[in-house]
Order: C-alpha cells, then sequence, then structure tokens
C-alpha cells in the first residue's frame, strides 16, 4: 500500500488584482466604449470623456466627463485639435481624477478630430502623473478624410507616444483589405473600430487571466515601453479541429500585420494563446513555431492560458514592437560646412558656410574708392522738387450764408495752408 502523500495538481499562476480604467475619448471613443461587453470586461471601469454632450447622454459607461466651457457655447471643438488641448488643459485636474485609483489606464480614442485629437495627449499625460501603466489604442483617418484631419491625427500621435507607455495604432486605410466594393460606409466605420476592440481584448486578457505559461505584466511593460514608433497588433480566433493551422494563416494575411511583414521586422513580439479545456501542446507548439519562423531576429514572450468558457476556440494575440532608430542628418556637400575645428560635416556641431577671406587694400585704395561711390550717389539723388496739391475750397453747404469768422483781417474758415499759401507735398 502506498502511502506516499499525494502531490496537488500544479495551478495556474495567479495575477495580482488590478485596477483597470478604459476611458473613450472623442466620439469615436465613446461609440467603442459603448460597444464593449460589460461581461467580458466585468471588473473594469468605463469613462466617457467627450465635448458633446449628446453622445454621452447615450453613453453606457460608468462615468460620464462633459468638458465644457462657456466660450464653447455647447458647439464643442469644431474640429479643432488646439481648441480641444487646451480644454484639457485648462480641466487637467479633472482628467487626473478620473485616473486616480488605477494601475492600468487604457485609452481609445480616433485621432483626427478636435476632441480625440486634442484631449487625449493631456489624458495620457494625466494618467502617467498619477502613477498608472498607460496603454493608447487609436486609430488613423482614412486618406479621403482630407489632409487636415490626417496631419491633425499624426501630430497627435506623436504627443500620445511621448507621454504613454505604449501606443497599439491602427491606420484605418488598411481595413479596405477587409471589404469589398458592396461594403456600406457604416459597416467600414463599424468594422474598423471592431478591429481596435479586439486588440483592447486581447491586452485584457493578458492583464486579467492567470495563465499556465503566465505573461508577466512587467514583460508587457519592457515590450511596450520607450519605442520610438507604434506598436503593431492582431488578435484572431478560430474553432474546430483545424483551428491552430487557421489561426496561423489569418495572422500571416492580417492586414494589420501588413501580411506578416510587421513580424519580420519586429525586434520583440508578445504572443498570447488562450484556449478551452480541450487546448493541446501540438497546437501551442504549431503556432509558435511558424510565428518564430517569421520573427527569426526578434525576442518571442509567449504565453497560455486555458478558459474553459471558449470550449473548442482558440483565440491568439499578438504584439509586435520595432525599435525604430533615430533617422541619420544627411552629410553635408563638400565644401559647404565647416565644424568648430575646422573639419568638415563634424557630427554635434554647428555647421557654418565658409566665405572667402576679405580682400586686402592700401590706403590710397580705400581713399580712391570712397570718393568714387560718394561721387556716384551725389549724382544718383534725385532732386526734390515742391508743387503745389490741386486743392480748392468746396461749397460751405447749409452755412454758405453764415457770417465768415474774421480775426485780425483773416478768415478762420479757410484753412490755414491755403491763407498763408503753405504748399504741400
Amino acid at each position: 500500500m502506498n502511502t506516499s502523500p499525494e502531490i496537488p495538481a500544479a495551478q495556474p499562476e495567479s495575477s495580482p488584482a488590478r485596477i483597470l480604467k478604459i476611458i473613450g475619448v472623442g466620439d469615436a471613443g465613446v461609440s467603442l466604449i459603448n460597444t464593449l461587453d460589460t461581461v467580458e470586461f466585468a471588473g473594469a471601469t468605463r469613462v466617457a470623456i467627450n465635448t458633446d454632450g449628446l453622445s454621452l447622454a447615450s453613453s453606457s459607461a460608468e462615468v460620464k466627463i462633459h468638458l465644457e466651457t462657456k466660450l464653447m457655447r455647447g458647439m464643442g471643438t469644431g474640429g479643432d485639435a488646439e481648441r480641444g488641448q487646451s480644454l484639457a488643459e485648462e480641466q487637467f485636474s479633472t482628467l487626473k481624477m478620473a485616473c486616480s485609483g488605477a494601475d492600468v489606464v487604457l485609452i481609445i480614442a480616433g485621432l483626427g478630430g478636435g476632441a480625440g485629437s486634442g484631449i487625449s495627449p493631456v489624458l495620457a499625460r494625466a494618467a502617467r502623473e498619477t502613477g498608472a501603466l498607460v496603454l493608447a489604442f487609436v486609430t488613423l483617418p482614412f486618406l479621403c478624410e482630407g489632409n487636415r484631419r490626417s496631419k491633425q491625427a499624426q501630430l497627435s500621435l506623436e504627443q500620445i507616444k511621448a507621454v504613454a507607455d505604449g501606443v497599439i495604432c491602427l491606420p484605418s486605410q488598411k481595413a479596405f483589405k477587409l471589404i469589398d466594393e458592396n461594403t456600406s460606409l457604416l459597416d467600414m466605420f463599424r468594422q474598423t473600430g471592431g478591429l481596435l476592440v479586439e486588440g483592447l481584448r486581447g491586452i485584457w486578457q493578458l492583464l486579467t487571466r492567470p495563465g499556465l505559461i503566465q505573461i508577466h505584466f512587467d514583460d508587457l511593460c519592457a515590450l511596450v515601453r520607450n519605442r520610438h514608433s507604434e506598436s503593431s497588433f492582431a488578435f484572431v480566433e478560430a474553432s474546430g479541429a483545424g483551428r491552430s493551422r487557421e489561426i496561423v494563416e489569418k495572422l500571416i494575411t492580417h492586414p494589420l500585420l501588413d501580411e506578416g511583414r510587421a513580424l519580420t521586422d519586429s525586434d520583440a513580439v508578445l504572443v498570447s494563446l488562450v484556449g478551452g479545456t480541450d487546448l493541446t501542446m501540438a497546437e501551442v507548439n504549431r503556432v509558435m513555431e511558424h510565428i518564430s519562423r517569421h520573427c527569426e531576429h526578434a525576442q518571442i514572450i509567449m504565453g497560455a492560458a486555458v478558459d474553459a468558457a471558449l470550449k473548442n476556440r482558440l483565440s491568439v494575440t499578438v504584439i509586435a514592437s520595432k525599435n525604430v532608430a533615430a533617422p541619420e542628418l544627411p552629410a553635408a556637400p563638400a565644401g559647404d560646412l565647416v565644424g568648430p575645428v575646422g573639419s568638415r560635416g563634424g557630427m554635434g556641431s554647428v555647421g557654418v558656410r565658409a566665405t572667402p577671406p576679405a580682400p586686402s587694400f592700401s590706403l590710397e585704395q580705400r581713399e580712391q574708392a570712397l570718393s568714387k561711390s560718394a561721387g556716384r550717389s551725389r549724382r544718383a539723388a534725385p532732386k526734390m522738387r515742391q508743387e503745389q496739391l490741386p486743392l480748392a475750397i468746396v461749397s460751405r453747404g447749409r452755412f454758405d450764408k453764415s457770417e465768415p469768422t474774421v480775426h485780425k483781417g483773416e478768415d478762420l474758415d479757410i484753412p490755414t495752408f491755403v491763407r498763408r499759401g503753405v504748399a504741400m507735398n
């Protein structure tokens, strides 16, 4: 009889409970907040921030913040990002209070308009000051929306990247690869927003679900923090017997990963697999083998978790990040720039255009040159001539029959320069 004590089965490492806030900014952000499943995202506080009171009134968020001043007169930002930024700066304390107490702040916004582009960078800075990890999920406008919205979106994106811990960006133009000629405008915007919510769902699973192969919170921070460019992401699902092969095909052809090019160019990749209780090691190995084949030079962090609610489904989240080096300055043409010690095109030096030395003259040559120059100046000077302006006295109107104002023999009703014959030039 074996009396040795039973060894308990290994339990998944549990993550400490973290307080998460999902904040939607502007019309697009508030609209996406409303699409989040309250059951799936249970435990997160949803916050809606906008300058439009009507969109907030219909929002299902637990917290609603209406940024408005009397100067706006209820007309919002008018599509001007600078007005949105000024409004956010004026109510910075309100934004900071909305982020207080959270370990992680997830910001959702559509860039290009006045509220999303103007408020999001200020909100990200406010969240950072509270000590939270800040991740932003943003969309860039379609090309057909015009260059004004595109410029505002790019400027706002750079501002968010400067203060947020990580930015996951979806250029809406890439979504064209998922539609056909019959796709309506509403379906197009709905599909673009759905892609962004998929990325948010993948991050949510990483932060809230304990895994058999655990991805630590610090791993996520190390992947997205201090990057010079936004991260690419993809969230795909499949079910059935061939789900692992279908997952691989979806990832390789995913438009947000540039058909796999984002994986090839990345230097850090995070992969999270979540399946039902029937998830096999062979499926995990098959998915990771194909991803590793496309990311030969990248550091790969992998995690796997089991969720009984998924049953026969398998979901995979991929975040690919590339650390872009600062662009090199173009080399100066030979003989054009001289550094502080005479070396051409020296790095870190302020270039000064080289000029030839001034010619040397004797004292007599200088006097001759000055006299010739003075003579030319005198000859070239135009002769001033004073002329009489053709001014005439007009009728005195209703005072024509009035007695003139005469003082010491002079009619004071006549202007002085006429009475004294002063010529005007």
